[in-house]
């Protein structure tokens, strides 16, 4: 029913511990994820059903796989723990997809590892389905991140501040191998260990480095150009990740970990979600920085194996770390390009774009909202857009040096401009009001109604769907209390 294999278990047994779920009561599959299934390989029919459930919540492991937790360190909001590790997840494989690229497949939530520091290693429904709903609202938004395959309720209760009814979510990803990874070696002055592991994670995920001369060097640069763009990306659909900890930092590229994670409604760049972040470091506008900071925790531990002459390492890793802004803005201009509707990007498009975003934070416009309305006016009607705003000069202003910008670019159809503007602009991100009507439907009543409703608008966000689903596309209640999250363990 699950064959796997395990490439991360032939390293070096300091990389991890040997960790078997933990059984459960009364698994039951709450949600199953049939295309990626199919991508996957896997038989589909079979793990959705009652047998599969005890696989998918760690009550039965196929003979012939040897699960482990991975061992990491990590910067958490700025002080360092030198060993975390994975203390309630449980790699139990890796499958080739029908693309030939190896993925893992582990079990979040499966019991207690050697890596729990005292946890219980569980995980409550609430969080199991809010990862699972926005890790692949962000893949069909097009954004790179784990994804999920399934969500198990394992008839058990997990104890926070209340008992809450626990489950096991089973989470793909190219790999889960993070910054904080390389963080642990370093930490024990390994070096033949950092060398080990960078091999490793060029053979596996950036294998068109194998041959470059100072690959480490190399893959250093290649792990800073995917996250740049992977937070442009999160950036242009209005994400918060909530928490970028080194540990939460895939060295894949890949967005992991979604606990205190949340989408801006109102566009203010500094929102901050997350309960835990009181001094606001991971807010909306410090992510590309963020980001940088952990690159450079990143280079520090590649130092030993990038140059012999400590030196030398210093200067090349520097330079990789400091050309990060750059990549990043690129990115980050490119896109928001191409949501207004540019096919290319000149010295002064990033005033015209900083215009838009001091009007849309004067006026509280909705993030979403304002650029999907911005292709009416391609259409011909600007009243959708301009009633966002309640200073209608300005916008009409900007709606000119807009419209100019677009007549001095390379001609296009009205429609077909507009089209292209809704294929990067969704009508549907997973709203926070929505998302926590679904949980709370789920965890209460256990109604998982709402949830599938919100999972199958989202999985074409980019397709207006009509009026039936209009709700899906309105922003939350205004209300005089921030939006909290939380992360969940």
């Amino acid at each position: 029913m699950l064959t796997l294999s395990n490439t991360y278990s032939s390293l070096p047994d300091r990389f991890f511990a040997r960790a078997r779920p933990t059984g459960v009561t009364a698994p039951r599959v709450l949600a199953f994820n049939h295309t990626l299934a199919a991508e996957l390989g896997l038989d589909a029919r079979a793990l959705d059903s009652p047998e599969g459930a005890e696989i998918l919540s760690g009550n039965a492991v196929p003979d012939g796989l040897a699960p482990i937790a991975m061992a990491y360190a990590g910067h958490q909001f700025g002080g360092f723990v030198p060993q975390l590790g994975d203390g309630r997840a449980i790699l139990l494989g890796e499958v080739v997809d029908r693309r030939g690229i190896r993925r893992d497949i582990q079990l979040k939530g499966a019991g207690r590892t050697a890596y729990s520091r005292g946890g219980d290693g569980r995980a409550a429904l609430g969080p199991v389905l809010r990862e699972y709903l926005v890790s692949e609202a962000m893949h069909a938004l097009g954004i790179p991140t784990t994804r999920a395959l399934a969500a198990v309720a394992t008839g058990d209760r997990v104890h926070r501040e209340t008992a809450l009814p626990g489950a096991v979510l089973t989470r793909v990803a190219a790999s889960h191998i993070r910054v904080g990874t390389f963080q642990f070696l370093a930490a024990r002055g390994d070096v033949e260990g950092l060398a080990t592991l960078a091999d490793y994670v060029i053979d596996r995920l950036y294998p068109a480095l194998r041959e470059t001369p100072d690959r480490y060097l190399a893959l250093l640069k290649g792990v800073a150009d995917r996250q740049a763009e992977l937070v442009a990306r999160w950036m242009h659909v209005g994400f918060v990740h909530g928490v970028m900890n080194t540990d939460n930092s895939s060295i894949s590229g890949e967005t992991i970990d979604f606990g205190p994670c949340a989408f801006m409604d109102v566009y203010d760049p500094a929102t901050v979600f997350s309960s835990i972040d009181q001094g606001g470091r991971y807010q909306y506008q410090n992510q590309p920085g963020i980001a940088q900071w952990n690159l450079a925790r990143l280079a520090e531990t590649l130092l030993p194996i990038i140059d012999g002459s400590t030196e030398e390492a210093v200067e090349k890793a520097n330079q990789t770390v400091v050309d990060f802004a750059s990549t990043f803005q690129t990115a980050w201009l490119a896109g928001l390009g191409r949501k207004i509707g540019l096919s290319d990007i000149r010295d002064q498009d990033g005033v015209l774009v900083q215009s838009l975003l001091d009007l849309m934070q004067q006026d509280r416009v909705d993030w979403t909202t304002s650029f999907r309305r911005l292709a009416d006016c391609v259409r011909g009607d600007d009243v959708p857009f301009t009633t966002l705003f309640d200073d209608r000069a300005a916008v009409a202003r900007w709606l000119m040096d807009w419209q100019a910008r677009l007549a001095s670019g390379t001609p296009a159809e009205p429609e077909a401009l507009a089209s292209r503007m809704d294929r990067v602009n969704p009508v549907y991100i997973p709203r926070n009001h929505l998302v926590e009507e679904a949980l709370g439907a789920a965890v209460q009543h256990d109604n998982l109604g709402p949830f599938e409703a919100l999972m199958a608008v989202l999985a074409k966000p980019h397709d207006d769907q009509g009026p039936a689903q209009s709700r899906f596309a309105e922003p939350g209640p205004n209300d005089a209390r921030p939006y909290r999250t939380f992360c969940g363990t």
